[in-house]
């Protein structure tokens, strides 16, 4: 049986051995010693493995805890302006274009120069709490994807449906609510799954701009100053097991729920 014939489980866990062999053999040979930090600035999977061993759940967890609150709150915020955004085009047609050029505005604005004037703005957040700068780089990483494929989506319902609503009198509301919500739901769906990941990312990066006790943004900066290179890696891959986790969640709302999506 080839690679392309195995189930979409079975594949993903062929891909990931061979990403962490590429990686061991890469970190034992070519890339060993690169860098400025002593033993190399690229560890092996191994020891990796063995730092996160040593530091345990107790030391992850506190800031893992802190990253998914600011994300979660981004990803709420950004994806429910988009969503509304979007309806609104839909119910006001007119207003399409300024609403593509606020997306591509929050998409083009880099997150590294916005975030020192939201820190600015939002200020630093009280012990114990979570970044508001954080937050809000989260929700304007979500947004632009959000918008776009949720648009999308509303868009494809089909024009039959669509005519026999408004053969009954039905707004373009009344459209949207019975028939385009229904339609674009696979395409929304996928749209968060890759917004989930992107708010995780969006949260981390917020968290570079200090102001925080904790948080793996908070953490990789401590790790990264003190020259603990795999304790470094080992949040960083902590952070994308994370934010696959939060894809995950999605690829399997989207799977539960949108089955006529995957049968066509």
């Amino acid at each position: 049986m080839t690679v392309r014939g195995l189930p979409g489980w079975a594949t993903g866990i062929v891909g990931v051995v061979l990403v962490i062999v590429l990686w061991w053999l890469g970190a034992a040979t070519v890339f060993s010693g690169l860098g400025s930090m002593p033993g190399g600035a690229i560890p092996t999977p191994g020891d990796v493995w063995l730092q996160l061993w040593a530091d345990g759940p107790a030391f992850y967890w506190p800031h893992v805890s802190v990253t998914v609150q600011e994300a979660a709150r981004g990803f709420l915020w950004g994806n429910s302006l988009a969503l509304l955004l979007s309806g609104i085009v839909l119910v006001l047609p007119g207003v399409e274009k300024i609403a593509r050029q606020i997306a591509v505005i929050t998409d083009c604005i880099p997150i590294v120069a916005i975030g020192p004037i939201a820190y600015i703005v939002i200020g630093a957040p009280q012990r114990g709490d979570p970044s508001g700068t954080a937050v809000f780089l989260a929700a304007m990483s979500v947004f632009f994807t959000t918008v776009v494929g949720s648009l999308v989506g509303l868009k494809a319902a089909d024009t039959a449906s669509l005519d026999i609503v408004r053969a009954y009198g039905g707004s373009r509301f009344t459209q949207l609510r019975l028939v385009r919500v229904v339609a674009g739901r696979p395409s929304v769906l996928t749209a968060l799954q890759v917004a989930a990941p992107a708010a995780f990312l969006g949260a981390i990066l917020g968290e570079y701009l200090g102001g925080l006790e904790r948080g793996l943004g908070f953490a990789m900066l401590v790790a990264g100053s003190s020259a603990n290179v795999d304790r470094v890696w080992s949040l960083a891959l902590v952070a994308g097991l994370v934010a696959g986790l939060g894809c995950a969640v999605f690829a399997l709302i989207a799977r539960v729920t949108t089955p006529w999506s995957r049968a066509a």
